[in-house]
Parts: structure tokens; sequence; C-alpha cells
């Protein structure tokens, strides 16, 4: 597998940091142990977790105003390939990267999975665009996709997905991401029941078109671009569409496409339970689909969603295999090392969860103890699991502290030589 940031870099900062690990390490392990928990239990669980990271999320994102280009940003899904390259050698649990198109069309599909495959990158969810209108296309999506009252555009969009789907198969992808902007922004605009069935009817076009082994997620968003109503507003119709279209249609839950206050865990606990969650798409916000970096805002509710995902797997539930992966992009930092904070803080909630007592959860749940409960839970997540995260990374040859490595090695200057400034990187908020 090829090195993109030298070994010797990342090892000279680890030395630095080796030793305080290891005692950290130590006592976190004693302290865990008075808790009945084998720490290096926890670390392997840690280990093997992975998510997968948006191929738009390594450039620089924007507001709905104004975007403010980076230096050294991709020029194309290669350039974007190699930086989730980069990511997944210091954080080590990112091996896989989720394709936008047609942002990330190319001229030879078997060469850009080779060229992932050199950085040890596979390719998971394509995930479409009827959102916005391409270059040279014949049909504006201005006022819906999927769900447009004109057939020649419905069909458009159709054909875009099919489209999709032929190129995941060349990357060896197994699942399509369909999210659409599809609304209205009036009373009376648009009629509901017809406007759904219009998206039934085209997703069971693409739907057919699915190969045997893959899936198909479909992503609801309560608002935005349309503010009055979306087509696929929320979990219960996503479900509703989910089971009118067959077994390998999901649902994708992504954390800004909510309102606020939201109980999302519960809505986890829901579609695990009927084996309709297709995954995540990770990120946070304060006010809407903000896009900012997971764990950034509301760190307790992305480990209490976890603790569900814990307890389903835990409970070997039928079909529970979610999929996991960022979505992200801002403006303010570095997209590199914010995808490298969030995949971290993913990992982090994910181990807190295992860190539960569940038997003693369930006695204080049963007998109505919602004080001790709520302290069960309270005590794993604020179990500092830092030196299980770390051990972890440097035992695999990724970077104790990532971001600190990352920054020794020069990449961004190195790459900003190499890449002149671009006005898009082709991204957005999804």
């Amino acid at each position: 597998m090829s090195k993109i940031i030298d070994q010797a870099v990342i090892a000279a900062d680890n030395d630095k940091l080796a030793a305080d690990l290891k005692a950290d390490y130590a006592v976190l392990g004693e302290q865990l142990s008075r808790r009945g928990i084998a720490i290096d239990d926890i670390k392997a669980q840690a280990s093997a977790f992975a998510v997968a990271l948006p191929s738009w999320g390594v450039g620089t994102g924007g507001t709905r105003f104004a975007r403010f280009a980076g230096k050294g940003e991709p020029r194309n899904v290669f350039d974007k390939v190699q930086d989730c390259g980069v990511i997944h050698q210091l954080v080590t649990i990112t091996p896989t990267v989720s394709p936008h198109l047609p942002w990330d069309k190319a001229t030879d599909y078997q060469e850009l999975r080779q060229h992932a495959a050199a950085f040890g990158l596979n390719f998971d969810c394509v995930n479409s665009n009827t959102f916005q209108d391409q270059k040279g296309q014949e049909h504006s999506y201005k006022f819906g996709s999927l769900s447009h009252a004109d057939a020649a555009t419905r069909q458009q969009a159709v054909d875009h997905n099919i489209e999709c789907i032929e190129i995941g198969k060349a990357l060896g992808a197994k699942a399509l991401t369909v999210w659409v902007g599809d609304g209205s922004n009036f009373p009376g605009q648009q009629h509901f029941a017809r406007a759904f069935d219009r998206y039934l009817d085209s997703n069971r076009k693409i739907y057919a078109a699915l190969p045997d082994d893959w899936q198909m997620f479909l992503e609801h968003k309560m608002f935005e671009p349309a503010f009055y109503s979306t087509v696929l507003q929320d979990w219960g119709s996503s479900y509703l569409a989910a089971t009118q279209l067959g077994e390998k249609a999901k649902c994708l839950v992504d954390l800004g496409h909510h309102a606020p206050n939201v109980n999302i865990e519960m809505i986890v606990a829901r579609l695990a339970a009927f084996g309709r969650l297709a995954g995540f798409h990770f990120n946070d916000s304060k006010y809407g689909d903000d896009d900012l970096d997971s764990g950034s805002i509301n760190p307790y509710q992305l480990f209490l969603i976890f603790n569900e995902l814990v307890d389903a797997a835990e409970r070997k539930l039928a079909g529970f295999k979610p999929e996991y992966m960022l979505d992200q992009s801002h403006n303010v930092t570095d997209p590199i090392e914010s995808l490298m904070n969030s995949a971290v803080e993913v990992q982090r909630a994910y181990a807190q969860a295992l860190l539960v007592d569940r038997m003693a959860l369930a006695g204080y749940q049963d007998g109505n103890d919602a004080l001790q409960a709520t302290r069960t839970l309270k005590q794993a997540y604020l179990t500092d699991v830092s030196p299980i995260l770390a051990m972890a990374r440097l035992e695999r040859g990724g970077a104790i502290d990532p971001v600190a490595a990352y920054r020794a090695s020069g990449y961004r200057a190195r790459v900003a030589a190499e890449r002149p400034a671009v006005a898009s990187s082709g991204g957005g908020i999804v």
C-alpha cells in the first residue's frame, strides 16, 4: 500500500507521545477492570470500527451565501481519493470512500478503483445528484426530479440514478444513496399525494436496476431546499417508501436532516427493530443542516445513538448491518483535519457505548429507576476513551495525534504547490 505521508514523520511524532499514552492506557485499563471491563477487548472492537469518507468532504465547503476556496483543494476525483488516503493512513478507520455523481465522474473507473486501492481504499455507497442542474442536461430540476410533474424530467432523474448504479458496479460499490431536494415552498404549490406517488414510481424503476447484492438507501430531510414541504420529509415517510419498494430499500439517517431537538436515537431504534436501518451520514448541527464536524455541538446525542446501535448489535436484530459515513462540508477549517477529527469522534462514541453496563441498565429500566438508568449511561459517556483510540491507531501504524502528525508532514503546503486554486470543488450541503 502506498504511503502518502512519510511514515518516518508519523513515527517521530508518535515517539514524543508514546510513553504518556502507554501510562494513560494502563491507568484507564485499571479503572475499567474494576468495572469488569477488559480494555484490550474494547480496543479490539474500536480498532475494527470503520466509517466512510465523503468524496466531497475533502474540498472546502461553503455557506448558503458564499464559498471561500482553500489551498491545495482537490481538482478531480483522483485528488479527492488521494486526500482520503491521507486521512486513512493517519486515523486507520476510514477504508472506504463514498463518491458523489456527477461531481466524481471519471473517464476510466477501473483506473480510479486501482488508484484508490493503492492507498488501501475501496468504494462503498454511490450518491446520486438530482438536486441541482448539471451542464448540458435537457430538463431542469428547479421544481423537482424524481417527483416532478413532467414525466420526461422524472425519467431523466431515473436514468441518472441507473447510470450511478453502473458506475458503482465498476467501482466495486454495493449501494446507491438517493436524496432529492424535491418539495414545495408555498401552500398549494404541490399535491402531496400525487408527488409522493410519482416519487415511488420513479424509485421503483431505479430499484429494478439494482444488482441482487446491492441496497438502495433512501435519505429523508425535513426541509431545504424546499421549506414548506419535502417529498421525503421524515423517517416515517422513508420507512413507508422503503417497504413499498422491497427488501433492498432501507432508510438512511442524516443527523442534520431533522427538526431541532428531535429524538434521533429513538428513530434509530425503531428503524433497527424493523430491519430498515440503512446507516448514517454523520455530522453535527446547531440550527439545521449545518454539516458541522461530528461531535462538535452535541456529542452526547452521538453517544446515545451509538448506545442504540450497540444494543441492537448485541441483540442480533435481523437485517442489522448499518453503513457509516461522514457527511460534512464547511469552510473555516482544513477539511482533511476536520474529517480526521470527525472520524475519531464517531469512533469515540462507539467505544463509549461499548462501556455501558447493559445488565445493570436493563435492571434499572425494568425497575423504573430513572435516575440510576441515566447515571449508567453517563458513566460510560464520561469515560475518556482517548487512550484506547490512540493505542488502536498506534498499533495499526497510524498517528497517536492525527492532526499533529498531518501538520508536521507539510502535506497541505505540498499539494497547494501542485494544485492551482479552484473556484469550486463540486461540493455542497447534502
